[in-house]
């Protein structure tokens, strides 16, 4: 692995409204290669819009699917790529050539490959099926990336296998917090108006965003996923009202010690830049033994 410098993105996404949504992810990738940035990360199914799905009939949910590598929105992205001279990902629902249908993550790259993560736990609609392998690879910028998507994360063995791959790297796309969740120490509900008032009032929605519903609940085993695997995590997550819930935000980039590098609070589409040293990699996998004073 080199040094090299990455972003993660947090947006609101439009349900259903793929052309809006690749609008915001080419805003957002502009300002990525502006900023000299060679990898942006986008969050889960930020092409189609997520949490509505559940909602959707069998020919609805079809009707927002794509093939991959060959749909539109994944020849914008490998065109985006090319033109940009940068690593891209972003979520989407793919259909396969017998019709299944997937919560997928598309990773495109500038010299025209592309690699592509199908959720191991998808459980958003009866037609989406789940993963059923691991997705580690290659990219031109000299280091070796996995992608595991939202609560693939929260399994422990998941991104310890990812990292057992070779994975120096990992995208971690997200559509999270202010879930209402069976467990009572986990996250809960957001008052969608704290998120309409975010204006008049950003101090509300804000602590609501950055307390034990979003990033709260992150910390809690985020930084551990890093730490624990030697590796740099890129956070990506929706923000602000996704159908009855509100997504949190918090962009993060992660050191391979669980240090938080940059990362965001704010109740806005944004996004975050940081610098990833091979150094610190090599050190943290074993790599570089750092001699200690006799």
């Amino acid at each position: 692995m080199r040094d090299i410098r990455v972003a993660s993105v947090q947006f609101q996404h439009f349900p259903g409204d793929k052309a809006a949504n690749l609008e915001r992810v080419r805003f957002f990738v502009e300002q990525a290669a502006a900023a000299g940035a060679e990898m942006v990360v986008f969050p889960e199914m930020c092409l189609t819009g997520y949490w509505h799905l559940r909602h959707l009939s069998d020919e609805q949910i079809r009707a927002l699917a794509e093939p991959v590598p060959d749909g539109p929105s994944s020849i914008q992205l490998r065109e985006w790529s090319r033109q940009f001279q940068m690593t891209i990902g972003a979520g989407l629902i793919e259909v396969t050539p017998n019709g299944t249908l997937h919560n997928s993550y598309l990773v495109t790259m500038p010299d025209g490959g592309y690699a592509c993560h199908r959720k191991l736990h998808a459980f958003i609609h009866p037609l989406i099926q789940s993963g059923d392998q691991y997705t580690v690879f290659d990219t031109p910028h000299g280091c070796r990336v996995g992608v595991l998507t939202c609560y693939d994360n929260n399994i422990v063995e998941n991104v310890r296998i990812t990292t057992l791959l070779g994975a120096e790297i990992l995208f971690a796309p997200h559509q999270t917090g202010g879930c209402r969740s069976r467990s009572p120490h986990a996250m809960g509900p957001i008052d969608p108006a704290l998120w309409e008032r975010r204006k008049e009032n950003p101090a509300a929605i804000e602590a609501e965003l950055n307390g034990p519903k979003g990033r709260g609940w992150l910390m809690r085993w985020l930084p551990a996923r890093a730490h624990d695997n030697g590796l740099f995590l890129l956070f990506s997550n929706g923000v602000g009202v996704d159908d009855d819930e509100v997504r949190t935000g918090n962009a993060m980039i992660l050191d391979p010690y669980g240090r938080i590098l940059v990362e965001t609070g704010r109740a806005a589409d944004e996004m975050v830049v940081a610098d990833l040293d091979a150094y610190a990699a090599q050190i943290a996998s074993g790599e570089i033994v750092v001699p200690t004073a006799p």
